[in-house]
């Protein structure tokens, strides 16, 4: 499983706000780098490319993955790139994030690979594992996980929750009620764009 390790911050100066990736913010408003600075009009395949990496940073995934997922959506009935977008908000890591159990999805991540994370009363450790609507997701009855995830409540992520998800904060259990719809989807993009540039590969 790749992960990036690299300065988060330039990334989100490049790219805009990413919240999947970090919360960390910055005062410079230029992107990083000596040529950030510049100001010049950019090119429709680089408009293409940059709303593609933020799809790629955001969600944490590799070019593999990220392609793997196009392919999904184009043999679905309907648009490419909302039909996307909802695969990759219904990741498991995702929706860790997006209950506010974790700050960024890489931390979600870290707490599904450690075996923290039931659904369904089985233990899953796959950040991938697409949730489905009648999903019910739990913390592992044991004092570190609690007590971890009760450490990152205190900081959340994002402040609002989705309407397609159901928490009780006393007993650390959610559910998934359905399929999240495009208005929910907390990244400023242009999916469409996103489309394109893999249709035009």
């Amino acid at each position: 499983m790749s992960r990036y390790r690299g300065p988060r911050l330039r990334i989100s100066r490049r790219l805009g706000d990413l919240p999947g990736l970090t919360r960390k913010k910055t005062n410079k408003n230029s992107p990083a780098g000596e040529h950030g600075q510049q100001i010049r009009k950019p090119s429709e395949y680089s408009l293409r490319l940059e709303e593609k990496q933020k799809l790629r940073f955001n969600y944490g995934l590799n070019e593999r993955q990220l392609l793997k997922n196009i392919k999904i959506a184009k043999k679905v009935q309907g648009s490419t790139g909302i039909i996307l977008l909802q695969i990759l908000e219904m990741r498991l890591d995702n929706i860790i994030f997006r209950l506010g159990l974790a700050p960024t999805i890489p931390a979600a991540r870290q707490l599904v690979n450690h075996g923290h994370i039931l659904v369904n009363d089985k233990i899953l450790s796959i950040c991938s594992y697409q949730c489905k609507p009648g999903d019910i997701i739990k913390i592992k009855n044991k004092l570190n996980s609690t007590k971890l995830v009760q450490t990152y409540m205190n900081f959340p992520g994002l402040a609002s929750m989705p309407n397609h998800l159901e928490f009780n904060k006393e007993k650390l259990i959610a559910k998934v009620n359905g399929i999240i719809e495009r208005d929910w989807v907390a990244l400023q993009l242009n999916e469409l764009l996103v489309v394109e540039y893999y249709s035009r590969k």
